[in-house]
């Protein structure tokens, strides 16, 4: 399209060098250029306009072919890699092509050994179609067997019900037959407590009668009434003296506070010492049983002694202080007599106090061999043992009142005893009992000089 611009010159041209004169007179023919140029200048403005519509299709079009040359490049791109992806899985398909062939070659060589096999599998089929047969017969052998089974079952299961019902029978007489032994042995513990308690009970008796028997024997003077304050248990009078004898015993069946009651109890007949003409020496009596609870015997306290014994001792001792009686007149005896009587009496005592120590030893051996047999003895063998135990009877010698005791016939007894032991092995020598026993202490002082490793050799 082709534009003129002369118009338009001429305008720019009469507009540069028209004068004041011209703009006067001759602005009519400037008029007429204007309406001209406008013309032109509208006709530019069209096609400045149709120029730029038609620039922007060419720049979308610039645009639309870069996109499409920039997909043309990553296409190539792609098949290039495309191309060599193919002729690496051509040359995968030429290995595996190779790799079937070997397969068809070694498929062909199974196959014929499958085909072998087949036929093998066939002849087997055979024999086990044989063997099934054989088998089936077996079974319906077997049904047969199991209905006769069944049968003799439920007769058996009728012998068992039977065998159980009879078996509980049994274990409930058992039962019964154990519950009721237990009781009885329950009852006989329980008696045998009573009868404890009973002699705990009984004791302050048979000590008072025990201490008038001896007086009545040996003429010594029992005092029913003291003359002075307080109401001892027993009380006796040798040389103007009054020699006092509680009786004390375990309030119940546990003997743990034994000993601590008889510590207060020392205490508290404190009110009897302080009287006149009573003997500085009192004397607790204690039931035999329970001297294996106790360590102390004898009670120093600053004003009086107390000394604790049992009911058998109380005539050895009565009969020592009644030997006092006859040396009333003492300040005439020579030394060498007093030295004899104290010697006695200090012999006796002691004997005294080393059999107690003795007996309660093996009282309390004796009571643990009896548990430790109830407790490790077989249940039948225990039961053996307890039947033959309730047909023993033990029948110690009766002590007759108007009898002495004949100091001959013990002699006559301990030599038989003597000659019996030493046929039997056992030691009876006088010297080397008396060193054994010698050695065990008799006071807590002579356990800290080391009297506690002699006596563990002692009772070994």
């Amino acid at each position: 399209m082709e534009i003129n611009f002369d118009r338009i010159k001429v305008l720019f041209e009469s507009l540069k060098n028209i004068g004041f004169l011209g703009r006067l007179f001759s602005w009519g023919e400037v008029k007429n250029q204007v309406i001209d140029a406008s013309g032109d200048l509208q006709k530019l403005i069209s096609t400045i306009e149709s120029l730029r519509t038609e620039n922007s299709k060419l720049e979308n079009w610039l645009n639309l072919e870069k996109a499409s040359i920039k997909g043309n490049q990553d296409m190539i791109n792609r098949l290039t890699s495309e191309n060599g992806s193919l002729k690496g899985a051509e040359q995968n398909q030429t290995k595996r092509l190779e790799e079937l062939l070997n397969q068809v070659t070694s498929l062909t060589t199974e196959n014929k050994q499958y085909l072998k096999r087949g036929q093998d599998l066939k002849d087997e089929l055979t024999i086990t179609k044989e063997k099934l047969n054989s088998v089936e017969k077996e079974v319906r052998d077997l049904r047969d067997d199991n209905s006769k089974l069944r049968k003799d079952e439920e007769f058996r299961r009728q012998d068992h019900s039977n065998a159980v019902s009879s078996l509980k029978q049994i274990q409930e007489k058992f039962q019964k037959d154990r519950e009721r032994e237990l009781d009885d042995k329950k009852n006989n513990e329980i008696q045998r407590l009573m009868r404890q308690k009973e002699t705990w009970l009984n004791h302050e008796e048979r000590v008072s009668n025990a201490i008038r028997a001896v007086c009545s024997k040996h003429t010594v003077e029992y005092v029913d009434k003291v003359p002075f304050k307080g109401e001892p248990d027993n009380t006796i009078k040798i040389i103007d003296e009054y020699v006092i004898f509680d009786a004390k015993s375990p309030a119940s069946d546990d003997l743990s506070n034994f000993p601590s009651y008889l510590k207060n109890q020392t205490e508290s007949v404190k009110k009897y010492a302080k009287e006149e003409n009573v003997r500085r020496e009192i004397f607790l009596v204690v039931p035999t049983n329970t001297l294996e609870t106790l360590d102390n015997f004898i009670y120093r306290l600053p004003d009086y002694t107390v000394y604790i014994i049992s009911l058998d001792a109380l005539e050895p001792i009565i009969v020592s202080l009644k030997a006092i009686e006859q040396y009333e007149f003492a300040q005439e005896l020579s030394p060498e007599e007093r030295d004899n009587i104290c010697r006695v009496l200090g012999k006796f005592a002691h004997l005294s106090k080393r059999r107690i120590q003795i007996d309660a030893f093996f009282a309390k051996q004796f009571l643990e061999l009896v548990y430790r047999g109830e407790s490790d003895l077989p249940k039948d063998i225990l039961e053996r043992v307890t039947e033959f135990e309730k047909s023993e009877k033990i029948n110690p010698p009766i002590e007759k009142r108007a009898k002495q005791i004949n100091l001959k016939e013990l002699e006559i007894q301990t030599t038989e005893l003597n000659n019996d032991a030493n046929s039997k092995g056992i030691i009876t020598e006088n010297s080397m009992l008396s060193k054994s026993i010698d050695r065990l202490p008799l006071y807590t002082s002579d356990l800290e000089d080391g009297g506690s490793d002699e006596q563990g050799q002692l009772f070994k």
